[in-house]
């Protein structure tokens, strides 16, 4: 059983940590078995979101643009995670983006998780749907919002200790910390050909969006350009 732990939850662009950017980190950190702190960050994505994003989140391009570097907030993020072992829902796929920016900046570091999905999976097999918002309302467990990092991290927060609570005897295994694996190489920048053919696009079809030199990847700056390309044209 963790007496000690971080529940995290991430929102995203898109779903590939190859091409898209965290939007958004919340954490709620318990210590002792008691909530200690709390962590959100919202983040600049560089790129205009698609609409299924703000309307999944809520967050719009004018809020985003108020956020934090992407540097910034996931510095600031582990440093409030420290080695407390990760609690979340699908907690891989939150870890993978995390772990993305890690191996970019050359950070070898290694994490522990319990994934509720995993638990629910296993220990409430005849529920229809085993989403975190199914489960919230199965346990009628309140948020503020959907889909935005920190009242997700909260509920979820909520979830792990019912769980704990009802299964911790018939399935101790789901509630001990694992290793979270994950394989990635290391994204290389944009090129400056790239980045320079891609403000030529966006200016040519008055497209406002800020390209920073430096924070585009190869991959990025090409699915960007392929995007504006396929919606507007070359010319």
């Amino acid at each position: 059983m963790l007496e000690d732990y971080i529940v995290v939850d991430l929102e995203m662009t898109g779903l590939n940590p190859k091409t898209d950017r965290i939007l958004e980190i919340g954490a709620v950190k318990v210590l002792g078995k008691q909530v200690c702190g709390t962590f959100s960050r919202l983040i600049r994505p560089e790129r205009k979101l698609d609409t299924k994003i703000v309307e999944l989140t809520g967050i719009t391009d004018v809020l985003a643009a108020s956020g934090d570097e992407l540097d910034i907030a996931v510095e600031a993020f582990l440093e409030f995670a420290g080695d407390l072992t990760w609690v979340g829902h699908n907690i891989l796929f939150d870890y993978k983006f995390i772990k993305q920016w890690e191996v970019n900046h050359r950070l070898k570091k290694t994490r522990h998780s319990v994934d509720t999905l995993k638990i629910a999976r296993k220990c409430l097999p005849d529920l229809e749907k085993k989403t975190l918002d199914y489960l919230c309302g199965h346990f009628k467990i309140r948020r503020a919002a959907k889909h935005r990092a920190l009242e997700d991290a909260a509920a979820n927060c909520i979830l792990y200790e019912k769980l704990e609570r009802d299964f911790l005897r018939e399935a101790p295994e789901l509630f001990r910390g694992t290793q979270m694996q994950y394989n990635v190489k290391r994204q290389t920048p944009a090129t400056a050909r790239q980045i320079n053919y891609l403000k030529a696009l966006l200016e040519r079809h008055g497209i406002e969006m800020e390209i920073l030199d430096g924070q585009l990847s190869r991959s990025e700056a090409s699915r960007l350009t392929d995007q504006i390309i396929r919606q507007y044209g070359k010319r």
